[in-house]
């Protein structure tokens, strides 16, 4: 074929092309930056796609970027729409090299079949339904505050929320009542006035989902302990209480999504249960540990199925690698990993 010898090689990091950002309603403009950032610094052209929900921040910064920080035509571009169609015609263009996209997981699974006809690149963060390994040691009031942020934060809106509060038996009433005492104290109301904590959900759509999910709880045998009951307040808004519902390790209404602020509380008997439990929905995108041994913790993280565990934290760490395994996703952005994440590796080889 050659001429024997050494032959020299590098491998270096190409741009992919054109990339499609398909963004979520929740946090807008963080999302974004998140793809934005990487895509840019590769080398790549961008074609943003907002949430139908939530368009007007992106579309601000779009122009932003255009009129203000002077990126050429072209470079960073926009399409909206109200309906999957405008989504779809993205994925399905030729002229489209990769697609970037946080969401649901149906969405995903729908992106990844048009996408493979063209075999685009694909970096999908998708559903996620969190398991919150509380331990017989943990620290109770901790692992009360850090669970409780599925009603504090975003109103539950979150993928990587802990929404499963799996907690040993041993602690199981001390952890319920706590978190029932906790959410009752939170107020619900308008997001602009300063003592509101939780505020409404972004739909009439997304409210009505969740109400439906509270209620195959109900049917499938949970025990509703706080809320559950859509809370008096003006028309204007969607509200959904902090709701908390005990249940048996296999309901299936405790392994599905629900995106919004509901905590499934379950109890195990032993650490093998325990991990068990956790790993037995389809998703992998977030589980966290509790527990005031830390190396115990850290060797329970070995075992679960899923691509983030917090120990102790439900804080992130933005230069690790982030996305989900299973229904979670497919691929890794977050620090440096997201300059690999939208550049193609090219090698490059000569005669020494």
């Amino acid at each position: 074929l050659a001429p024997g010898g050494l032959i020299g090689a590098l491998a270096r990091r190409q741009p992919i092309g054109v990339v499609a950002c398909i963004t979520p309603y929740n946090f807008p403009i963080v999302n974004l930056a998140g793809k934005l950032a990487p895509a840019l610094a590769m080398g790549n052209t961008v074609v943003v796609r907002p949430a139908p929900q939530d368009p007007l921040a992106v579309i601000e910064l779009v122009r932003i970027l255009r009129e203000e920080v002077g990126f050429p035509p072209g470079v960073v571009n926009l399409v909206t729409g109200s309906t999957p169609e405008t989504g779809e015609a993205l994925v399905e263009s030729p002229d489209v090299d990769m697609v970037s996209f946080t969401g649901s997981t149906a969405v995903g699974r729908r992106i990844a079949e048009v996408g493979g006809r063209t075999m685009k690149r694909l970096l999908l963060e998708l559903g996620g339904k969190g398991a919150g390994l509380v331990l017989e040691d943990a620290d109770l009031d901790a692992a009360i505050r850090m669970i409780g942020s599925v009603w504090t934060f975003h109103s539950g809106q979150i993928c990587t929320a802990p929404t499963r509060a799996i907690v040993h038996r041993s602690r199981f009433e001390e952890l319920v009542e706590g978190l029932a005492r906790f959410g009752a104290s939170l107020r619900v109301g308008p997001p602009l006035d300063p003592k509101t904590v939780v505020g409404p959900v972004i739909s009439a759509v997304q409210r009505d989902r969740i109400e439906a999910a509270i209620d195959a709880g109900r049917r499938g045998g949970g025990q509703v302990v706080l809320g559950g009951e859509r809370p008096s307040l003006p028309e204007r808004g969607y509200y959904v209480s902090p709701c908390l519902i005990t249940a048996r390790p296999e309901a299936e209404f405790a392994n599905h999504e629900i995106f919004g602020p509901v905590i499934i509380a379950i109890p195990f008997e032993d650490e093998e249960e325990g991990v068990a439990i956790a790993n037995q929905t389809e998703y992998g995108l977030y589980d966290y540990v509790f527990s005031r041994d830390t190396g115990r913790a850290m060797a329970i993280s070995e075992r679960l199925r899923s691509a983030n565990v917090g120990i102790n934290t439900t804080q992130r760490n933005h230069e690790t690698p982030f996305g989900g395994t299973k229904q979670s996703g497919l691929g890794r952005d977050g620090g440096v990993f997201g300059l690999q994440a939208y550049s193609e590796l090219q090698s490059v080889v000569w005669p020494g």
